[in-house]
């Protein structure tokens, strides 16, 4: 009986000693970013079928994406990675930090990333958070994925969304 409450008082600490960052459903940034640059991103959320434990799924298999700035012009790209490259060279690669659902139906969630160490390069090289915001569509379709005939199969799905980059102060 000590073993076990031992057990639950130490993985109730543990929980506790999680940095603030890794809170799920939160997609707050830290006071200290401030926000670099604001860009529409246009393109499709790539999804494979395959096999799961209990069955088969669609599995996201990277964005494809163009960038877009304030004016509609064309100033990069967003894919696997996930990754955002800028026609002027600069580059940053993500790592999900927390997510929550999008308000709207049928869209891909909202999410905070950290730019992934040692990736962040040219005119993007002092990003140190992204955030994807007001998502519409991109998310999986509901059927074509049931069966080992399905397997490898593709589909591309439509999406839009905001993406800020923050620097840190």
């Amino acid at each position: 009986m000590r073993f076990l409450a031992a057990s639950l008082i130490a993985g109730a600490l543990s929980v506790l000693a999680l940095p603030a960052q890794q809170i799920q459903g939160s997609i707050e940034l830290p006071a200290s970013a401030r926000p670099a640059l604001q860009v529409t991103g246009d393109g499709v959320q790539i999804y494979v079928c395959s096999s799961a434990t209990n069955g088969f799924k669609w599995t996201l298999k990277a964005p494809d994406a163009k960038l877009f700035d304030a004016s509609g012009k064309i100033i990069g790209r967003h894919f696997a990675g996930p990754t955002w490259k800028l026609l002027d060279g600069g580059q940053v690669q993500g790592e999900l930090i927390a997510s929550k659902p999008a308000p709207e139906a049928n869209s891909v969630a909202w999410l905070l990333l950290r730019a992934k160490a040692g990736t962040a390069t040219g005119s993007l090289a002092n990003i140190a958070f992204i955030r994807r915001t007001e998502t519409h569509g991109g998310v999986a379709p509901e059927l074509g994925c049931q069966n080992s005939n399905d397997a490898s199969k593709t589909a591309q799905i439509p999406y839009t969304a905001t993406y800020t980059f923050y620097a840190a102060k």
